[in-house]
């Protein structure tokens, strides 16, 4: 039987890590742009443990290949349960720093759902609805790739912040290969935006829809997420979403 070696990091280390970002100054990102960067928050070596791991097929459910659903190029897995430990201690220490942002978000939207404070709690309330397989996942891309545009939803019960990782050093591993947002304000043409990241980098952004101010009250902006093509290399990165998916 071979054992697979995961990336070991303690919930404790996990924990400490994302506590010492600046959460008030990221929080404020998010409200005016919907999205904000959280740097380093692994270390090179973690983020090549990480992208090792796309070779070990036991630690996945499933493998999708892009062109063939029309998402674009590249390809992705989604970790199955249970998570490797970095990956899961990371989403139970994000989490908390995220669902007071999210709670915010929903009151001023007009929105009446309202998340826990723990993770697991979250968890609990997507698996009573069926949406019982971990999101999670890991990408890879080489030349010529992309991701086109769209929102990570799975089911009924959406957090509605994710993270992404990049596991790969920008001008050194690859070229091209941005992270992009775009936002579709109501009678107003969509805005671009591209998420400057190096290696260890992460950003948290909206999955659907963030609250923005306007003269006649709060309005619902609609976000969508991609990768724009690379010109060279190959780029990996870890997403970590908060929901499961049916």
């Amino acid at each position: 039987m071979t054992v697979v070696a995961k990336p070991r990091v303690t919930a404790s280390s996990d924990s400490s890590r994302v506590e010492a970002m600046d959460w008030p100054g990221i929080a404020t990102h998010l409200d005016g742009n919907g999205w904000a960067v959280l740097p380093r928050l692994l270390s090179p070596e973690e983020c090549g443990a990480i992208a090792g791991l796309y070779g070990e097929e036991s630690i996945f459910r499933s493998h999708i290949i892009m062109g063939r659903h029309g998402f674009g190029r590249g390809e992705y897995k989604y970790f199955s349960y249970p998570l490797p430990d970095i990956i899961a201690d990371l989403r139970t220490a994000l989490y908390p720093q995220l669902a007071p942002i999210a709670n915010r978000w929903n009151e001023s939207m007009g929105i009446d759902v309202r998340y826990p404070a723990v993770h697991a709690d979250f968890i609990k309330r997507c698996h009573k609805a069926g949406q019982t397989r971990p999101t999670p996942l890991l990408l890879q891309y080489t030349a010529g790739d992309y991701n086109c545009l769209h929102q990570d939803l799975y089911g009924e019960h959406v957090f509605p912040l994710q993270v992404a990782i990049l596991l790969s050093e920008p001008e050194r591993d690859f070229t091209g290969g941005e992270f992009v947002l775009t936002e579709q304000r109501p009678r107003m043409q969509s805005r671009a935006a591209v998420v400057p990241l190096r290696q260890g980098d992460a950003v948290v952004f909206a999955v659907h829809q963030r609250p923005v101010q306007g003269t006649r009250g709060t309005y619902r902006v609609n976000l969508r997420h991609g990768v724009s093509q690379l010109r060279s290399g190959h780029r990996h990165t870890v997403g970590i979403i908060f929901h499961d998916a049916k």
